[in-house]
């Protein structure tokens, strides 16, 4: 039985690492002044230029040293972690910090004053007027 480990393949942890973020490969070739083709080829290269690794690095918002160690068991063992200490297994804190029937009373209460704030606005205008004509 061997105990050799397997060589880390830079191209994949890219590939993985965009994937996580969101990005697609055309918005990272963008970002680095590359074709999308381009950026096809380097997530599937074991190894990457030291240049383009840093500017990949820098598109995906990370370091180089977290491209080269990355590894799925340490973010599902991050995530476990996080998430265990939040509550449980998963995260549940989905309530409110707020009254929601509090915030609407408030925004009628507002309401209704820039309501009473137009109509004597209004009002005034009509005085002013009236005073005009019957000079």
């Amino acid at each position: 039985m061997s105990t050799a480990t397997k060589p880390k393949h830079i191209g994949r942890n890219i590939s993985r690492i965009r994937e996580l973020k969101g990005m697609k490969q055309e918005i990272l070739a963008e970002a680095i002044g590359l074709s999308q083709q381009t950026v096809s080829n380097i997530e599937g290269s074991e190894e990457v230029d030291s240049n383009k690794l840093e500017q990949i690095a820098k598109a995906l918002g990370v370091t180089v040293e977290a491209i080269e160690n990355f590894s799925e068991e340490s973010i599902i063992n991050y995530f476990n972690t996080f998430n265990e200490s939040v509550s449980g297994s998963f995260i549940t804190n989905n309530s409110c910090t707020f009254n929601p029937l509090d915030k609407v009373v408030e925004l009628y209460e507002r309401l209704v004053l820039a309501e009473k704030e137009l109509v004597n606005a209004e009002k005034e205008k009509v005085q002013y007027l009236e005073k005009l004509l019957n000079k």
